[in-house]
């Protein structure tokens, strides 16, 4: 996207890296409870239609951050107008957030309402920021606010009718999806390029870090709650020294080495808006669901470590087996490499545990997608031993 110096409403671009402001830290909050919802959502609902419902849920509750992560790209949090504007989206993401348990019951309407109401008005006000940006940035968010109308209209009719909720907002949500992908074409103003997409490749990049660290602080608190309500006893305190070196695993997975060479790949990308989109856009989308669908696991070996089946599985094995292959997918599309043998090795291990899953309980199922974490990590980090040197050396 163009940026014009009339247009003061935008960050400016000297070159330097793009400062993630306190307002954006603010507006997050609202999310950690997002998180917290949807994972005690699906906690309460561990079947096939509560997993595709909360899968729903997360994309749009994904999806409505994800965008306002590209919006406070270009403008610039410290100017009064996108303040207020954040402030505004922090108030409708915690009535969306509060209405996740029963969006499909009750409290559909205002979960619909509200995140209408953030994806049209966020649009909408960038229109209105870029009023006398050049026409190419201008007719990029008319298109993106197009697909944002129609959407909503489908999101507010199932709000409206409970019985075909799901069909509805599967639809709508299938819209918004296609959209980047489909360049936004909107008919007679035609599609957007990605190097209109003119993201500060570094901003973006800690903002969807930023992220991850929520969804793995989220899952400490699920499993600091639960192991406070727990017994004392010998199988409480291993499940949760597993839930912690767990996300101690997935933490070093992400941010040892993948986090800032991603942001220095990204940074030196010939077209950054392609790697936004695909990248930061739609992959991390898997590594976040990954954490999630984790917590809820670390939390059924907590509460129930003798139990057994086949939800459990899904989860104990899915929530690792996700966030591998969303780390692996986004540093090969990133960094431009292969895909990452360390994470080959871990998914090729979860997929044995399926075979194993039977004779173990969920705490012991825990322990054992624990170890493949903890495999994959140490693996990694001592392969890019060279790696890490030159980003080393690049610092000085």
């Amino acid at each position: 996207m163009s940026h014009d110096s009339t247009a003061s409403l935008l960050r400016s671009r000297d070159g330097g890296h793009g400062k993630v402001t306190n307002i954006e830290l603010f507006f997050d909050l609202v999310f950690v409870y997002a998180v917290t919802q949807l994972s005690h959502t699906l906690l309460h609902h561990l079947d096939a239609g509560g997993a595709l419902r909360v899968l729903l849920l997360f994309l749009s509750v994904w999806w409505v951050w994800i965008f306002t992560g590209w919006i406070t790209n270009w403008l610039d949090p410290e100017r009064i107008a996108v303040r207020m504007m954040l402030l505004v989206l922090t108030f409708a993401g915690l009535l969306l957030s509060t209405s996740l348990p029963e969006a499909f019951a009750e409290h559909g309407m205002l979960f619909a309402g509200a995140y209408v109401a953030m994806q049209v008005g966020r649009s909408a006000f960038m229109m209105w920021a870029l009023r006398k940006s050049p026409r190419a940035a201008q007719l990029n968010f008319v298109r993106i606010t197009s697909w944002f109308c129609v959407s909503g209209v489908l999101w507010l009719m199932g709000g409206a009718h409970e019985a075909s909720r799901f069909a509805w907002w599967i639809a709508a949500l299938a819209i918004e999806y296609m959209g980047p992908a489909a360049y936004f074409y909107v008919p007679g103003i035609g599609r957007s390029s990605t190097r209109e997409w003119d993201v500060e490749a570094s901003h973006l990049a800690e903002r969807c870090s930023l992220f991850v660290i929520i969804a793995l602080g989220e899952s400490m608190v699920v499993t600091g709650s639960s192991f406070a309500e727990s017994a004392r006893d010998a199988q409480s305190v291993l499940a949760f020294a597993m839930a912690f070196l767990g996300s101690v695993a997935m933490w070093w997975i992400y941010f040892d080495l993948g986090a800032e060479r991603s942001s220095r790949a990204f940074t030196a990308s010939s077209d950054p808006g392609r790697t936004a989109r695909l990248a930061y856009t739609y992959l991390h989308l898997l590594i976040v669901a990954g954490i999630v669908v984790t917590a809820v696991g670390d939390e059924l070996a907590l509460t129930h470590p003798d139990g057994q089946g086949i939800a459990a599985t899904a989860v104990l094995i899915g929530g690792p087996a996700m966030y591998l292959l969303g780390c692996a997918l986004f540093k090969m599309v990133v960094n431009h490499t292969n895909f990452p043998f360390s994470h080959l090795a871990g998914l090729i291990l979860l997929a044995a545990l399926i075979f194993l899953a039977g004779q173990l309980s969920n705490l012991w199922l825990s322990a054992a997608t624990t170890l493949v974490l903890v495999i994959a990590a140490a693996w990694e980090t001592l392969s890019l031993r060279k790696v890490r040197a030159s980003l080393h050396a690049a610092e000085h």
